[in-house]
């Protein structure tokens, strides 16, 4: 039998654990080939998801600046002869600082205003006169209608500004970061170009908004024939002053042809030494603003824990 044969033949054994011996090391050298391992998963599951950020921030935005404002809003707009303020320059170089870039989100924005005021205009009365029927005079009803036509009026311009200040927000606290990733890409032999790109890329995960405006500059710099002008547009559409000046002295860099690196080391320089200097600013400031908290809320506590136990005292001696 084949079992007794093991015990009693030691060549077999021999041989059977030879072969398996060879077989597990074969396995061990296959093993990375034949199958990934967790560290190789958690790698590839990073990777994915940081490429689903990257794609889900300049599709999102471009597909809600390029959708279409609908009949209702273009009739709105022929009705009432609102296309000149439509292409008014200030208004799209407004909307184009909060993220909507061309003339449909302007056409949008100026039929919401219109609309949002005779909302207000017509159901503010109402409200007034036959819902709460308060025995006001008439003439207050009217101001108060007034007033809140006038608040739908700007409250379009209100939501506009809104997102165009947390834009701004998210750009500068990422500006100084981007300039360093910036510097490293262009120091290591990159073109501005795929500089730029690879930024955008990178940067996606702090500010798509960013992230956004490098992907936008980095076709204009492709198909534009004058790249100042397409750093001129990125200075257009973000308004900060770090980002002016970062945009002059790449427009004085490619038309004089002096080193871009350097230029940008001595940005990113500067804008660190502004974000310190603004912390620092904003330290100061913290203690004359907790003064009032304090002096209202725990003065008070302090004061009641530290007089109870003898006003106690005394009423027990009386």
């Amino acid at each position: 039998m084949l079992i007794g044969n093991l015990y009693v033949d030691p060549m077999l054994l021999t041989g059977i654990l030879a072969g398996t011996s060879a077989s597990l090391a074969v396995l061990v050298a296959l093993w990375p080939l034949l199958a990934q391992t967790a560290l190789d998963a958690r790698i590839e599951s990073v990777v994915r998801r940081r490429a689903g950020r990257r794609n889900a921030a300049a599709p999102k935005s471009a597909s809600l600046l390029r959708a279409d404002p609908g009949r209702f809003i273009l009739g709105v707009v022929q009705k009432f002869n609102l296309g000149a303020q439509a292409r008014d320059p200030v208004l799209l170089q407004t909307l184009l600082q909060a993220g909507f870039r061309g003339e449909k989100p302007a056409v949008t924005f100026v039929a919401a205003r219109l609309l949002c005021l005779l909302a207000a205009l017509v159901l503010i009365p109402v409200y007034l006169f036959w819902v709460l029927g308060l025995e006001y005079p008439l003439a207050l009803k009217i101001l108060i209608s007034i007033v809140g036509g006038a608040m739908g009026y700007y409250l379009p311009q209100v939501y506009v500004q809104n997102r165009t200040v947390k834009r701004n927000a998210s750009i500068r606290r990422a500006w100084p970061n981007s300039l360093d990733l910036l510097l490293i890409c262009v120091e290591s032999g990159m073109s501005v170009e795929a500089a730029f790109r690879k930024v955008a890329q990178e940067i996606a995960d702090e500010s798509r908004e960013l992230s956004y405006e490098f992907s936008v500059l980095t076709a204009e710099l492709s198909y534009l024939s004058d790249r100042a002008a397409a750093y001129q547009n990125l200075g257009k559409r973000i308004g900060l002053d770090s980002v002016h000046a970062t945009v002059t002295s790449l427009v004085q860099a490619e038309h004089y042809g002096t080193p871009v690196g350097h230029a940008l080391r001595v940005l990113s320089q500067e804008n660190r030494d502004m974000r310190m200097a603004e912390a620092e600013r904003r330290a100061a400031a913290l203690p004359p603003k907790l003064t009032v908290p304090m002096i209202a809320f725990f003065l008070p506590v302090l004061f009641a824990v530290i007089l109870t136990p003898a006003i106690i005292d005394i009423m027990e001696l009386r």
